[in-house]
């Protein structure tokens, strides 16, 4: 299973070239900022990691064809994909990282939006001229003769059924969200039938997961950086698909006090009103990768159950230090995962 890492989004160019260069010589697969829509420009930042590193694959989660036209949307990702030699990769999703919502667009016809999308980033990849008529998007006059090459990977970012299913049929990879290992095998089973009928194998379709590692010296440590950044998972949020967490009633818990949790993160606090310390200290176990060093083999027994139920990679969210972070993984994860 390949490791990737997904870096600050707020780091600047230089910072992420520093740490690309770090994760390319331990190994690391590809290199990924959430695209937030408060934070830099995710394919100019990444100029300079393209720059300084050979190998790994670089590029934003998740882009949002409601905040950028699919037609502008090819021509920075194919230019990034230029400069890094090919190495450019993009999650496509309908909410992005809130611009759409930001913006107060409409996110109206969501599959259809997506799938048009990844159309014309495909089309474009070609180098050849561009005529598409969608029911959501027209591209007319568009040829991008510089695209040449290794053409970057496009994922569809998906979490529920439907999007699932249609990403099966058209999409290089599937990325999901904040999942855990008994969600990605449920995922599994409802993308293997459709990949049956289009006639793709499993094999054809690589799948991955935004994973928060919150790894640290302590396990007290690594739990209050995870309350930290808890607002901005998934699983606190009763749309969250797949649930395999707590208890019902203790999941309504979490449910009835999301305010909570947004204003620790809004402050950056790691105390969390009105959640038992138990129920709290569960949740972020099964939510999360939060553990001492100590507990680093139960962390890697995780990721080994990820594989096992379909995942051919992982993508980690890393934080605070990232540099030592990345050392722990590449000298005690990655070997143990290979």
């Amino acid at each position: 299973m390949r490791v990737d890492l997904i870096l600050e989004a707020n780091h600047a160019g230089a910072r992420l070239a520093e740490l690309g260069e770090l994760a390319e010589r331990y190994g690391f697969g590809g290199l990924w900022v959430s695209n937030m829509h408060d934070a830099r420009d995710p394919f100019i930042n990444f100029v300079q990691a393209a720059l300084a590193t050979k190998r790994i694959t670089i590029g934003p989660v998740a882009v949002s064809p409601y905040e950028l036209h699919p037609m502008k949307m090819a021509a920075a990702l194919l230019t990034l994909n230029e400069i890094s030699d090919g190495r450019a990769h993009i999650g496509i999703a309908a909410g992005g990282g809130g611009a759409p919502t930001a913006m107060a667009v409409p996110q109206e016809r969501r599959l259809r939006a997506v799938r048009e999308c990844v159309e014309i980033l495909k089309l474009a990849t070609t180098g050849k001229p561009i005529r598409y008529q969608g029911r959501m998007y027209k591209v007319l006059y568009y040829h991008p003769s510089f695209a040449g090459g290794r053409p970057p990977m496009v994922w569809v970012c998906a979490n529920g059924p439907q999007m699932l299913r249609s990403a099966a049929k058209y999409a290089d990879g599937i990325f999901v969200g904040d999942h855990t290992p008994g969600d990605v095998g449920r995922m599994r089973a409802i993308i293997n039938p459709v990949l049956a009928e289009t006639g793709r194998k499993p094999e054809q379709l690589r799948f991955n997961n935004f994973w928060a590692w919150h790894v640290k010296e302590t396990r007290a440590a690594a739990h209050c950086e995870a309350r930290r950044w808890l607002a901005v998972r998934a699983t606190p949020y009763p749309n969250y698909y797949y649930r395999d967490i707590l208890p019902e009633d203790e999941m309504q818990v979490i449910f009835d006090n999301r305010a909570s949790i947004i204003r620790a993160f809004n402050t950056g606090s790691d105390v969390i009103a009105g959640i038992p310390a138990d129920i709290m200290e569960r949740f972020i176990d099964k939510a999360t990768s939060a553990s001492g060093v100590a507990d680093l083999d139960h962390e890697i027994e995780r990721l080994h159950r990820f594989r096992a139920n379909g995942l051919t990679e992982i993508s980690l969210r890393i934080y605070e230090n990232p540099e030592w972070t990345i050392r722990l993984l590449g000298e005690r994860v990655l070997p143990a995962l290979a």
